[in-house]
């Protein structure tokens, strides 16, 4: 046998030799099918790479160019019209084959995975746990909030819920003047489907902004000085001057005393259980920046944070 060959074929025995080694110490395959996939396409690998180049090795050895040469050419460096391999269409048409099966009834569709598993026993637990707590008193609901919000709120909103000097929103009172004023200039619904009230209604319907609000009282666009106003009256808790503003420009949607209209617009004068949990839900975007959605909460911790931010809100 000529001494390329015999290359070649100590070669494959040593790679897969070299691979059952490795993964007899890793503990074998396990019955694992990502494992036996891997192994079974390393092994293909290794007796496909050492086979073409083997061949063609050999071939550039012994092999005279012979054919007909294609009409294009680059300084005078031609090439020939040379049928493509046999072997090379089987081995492309294999792998669109072996493709089709790996992606639609081999991994990942239809077999174990790590993520899925970790999925399905998330799930498990979250439905024991949503079951175990889902009578919880408001109590209750608040010393688990509490607890949720040290993990998850705490590292951008501060351990006393204050915003920590303007880096995330103020948690302590409903709203903050320059958030109003952030609000009126750019409008509102940025990043929320749907507000939900108390009773569980959900309005889609956008705030405009400062060039679609109108103070009835002047019939004319809101001006600059008026924003200042009614923001600081509503950053107050609807207290002090700018009353008239607000009465005026946005109480048809909010009501006159800012606790909101159903289907219409959200409580602007209170937190809420159901606004925040709302905001939970699907993020916000306001004059400090972007607040995510914190998807990773069930059911039963959204309730108890929304619960322990509206009792701390108003002072509880």
């Amino acid at each position: 046998m000529n001494k390329l060959y015999l290359a070649g074929v100590a070669i494959v025995a040593a790679m897969l030799g070299f691979t059952y080694v490795a993964m007899d110490i890793k503990g074998g395959l396990n019955g694992d099918i990502v494992n036996m996939l891997a192994i079974a396409g390393a092994v293909v690998l290794v007796i496909a790479t050492v086979f073409v180049v083997t061949k063609y090795v050999r071939q550039m050895q012994s092999d005279t160019a012979t054919g007909d040469l294609a009409e294009e050419n680059w300084d005078s460096i031609g090439e020939y019209k040379n049928p493509l391999p046999m072997g090379w269409a089987i081995i492309f048409l294999g792998l669109i084959v072996w493709a089709a099966w790996y992606f639609l009834a081999g991994y990942p569709v239809n077999a174990y995975s790590q993520i899925g598993e970790y999925n399905e026993d998330s799930a498990k637990v979250n439905a024991k746990f949503e079951e175990k707590y889902k009578n919880l008193s408001t109590e209750e609901l608040h010393s688990m909030g509490e607890s949720v919000f040290l993990v998850n709120c705490a590292p951008c909103h501060g351990l006393a819920a204050d915003g920590m000097d303007g880096k995330a929103a103020n948690l302590t009172k409903r709203l903050e003047a320059k958030s109003v004023v952030y609000v009126i200039n750019h409008g509102s619904m940025n990043n929320i489907a749907v507000h939900t009230d108390d009773n569980g209604s959900k309005t889609t319907s956008a705030m405009p902004d400062r060039n679609g609000l109108f103070n009835s009282a002047t019939n004319a666009l809101i001006t600059d000085a008026e924003i200042e106003k009614v923001a600081t009256y509503v950053a107050n808790g609807m207290k002090g001057d700018g009353a008239d503003v607000f009465a005026s420009t946005c109480s048809s949607c909010h009501g006159a005393d800012g606790k909101g209209m159903d289907m219409v617009a959200p409580n602007i004068a209170d937190f809420t259980p159901a606004f925040v949990s709302d905001i939970l839900s699907h993020g916000k975007k306001g004059a400090i920046g972007t607040m995510p959605a914190f998807t990773n909460l069930n059911a039963t911790q959204v309730k108890a944070v929304s619960t322990y931010i509206t009792d701390i809100s108003k002072g509880e």
